[in-house]
């Protein structure tokens, strides 16, 4: 969300390169969006202008490759991810996005580092061993 809301950190997180999300994320940062719209914080237009942006980094397009690598929501990811709503007490789509980190660091360790803003998901990853974005 904070390469397409204005908020707080929002300049830190522009200067990041490829991310890896969960595929959620092709839900989650829409909705986000939409919600904002809803609630009177942006309008219409911006918030067709930002989902449009969105889905061009998410999917890529004509000569921009995509800006996100996404990791599909498997039954191992799933399962990591219920196993994390009990014991880091997470909300489900933030269990998702960090058992999906997880699973990309199993599959590349140099996956090390999360980027996030939400105290208690920081808090999750930093406990898994993670190194913390912004530090």
């Amino acid at each position: 969300m904070k390469l397409y809301a204005d908020e707080d950190g929002r300049h830190e997180v522009l200067s990041l390169g490829l991310l890896v999300v969960s595929a959620l994320a092709r839900v989650e940062v829409p909705s986000a969006l939409w919600r904002k719209h809803r609630a009177g914080e942006i309008t219409l237009g911006v918030a067709a202008t930002l989902v449009a942006s969105f889905e061009e980094n998410y999917l890529g397009s004509g000569n921009n490759d995509p800006r996100f690598v996404s990791i599909e929501v498997s039954n191992a990811i799933l399962a990591s991810a219920a196993r994390l709503t009990a014991t880091a007490r997470l909300r489900s789509f933030d269990a998702v996005q960090l058992a999906s980190a997880e699973g990309a660091r199993l599959a590349d360790p140099s996956c090390d580092t999360f980027a996030c803003f939400d105290g208690s998901l920081r808090e999750a990853a930093a406990t898994m061993g993670f190194a913390l974005y912004p530090g």
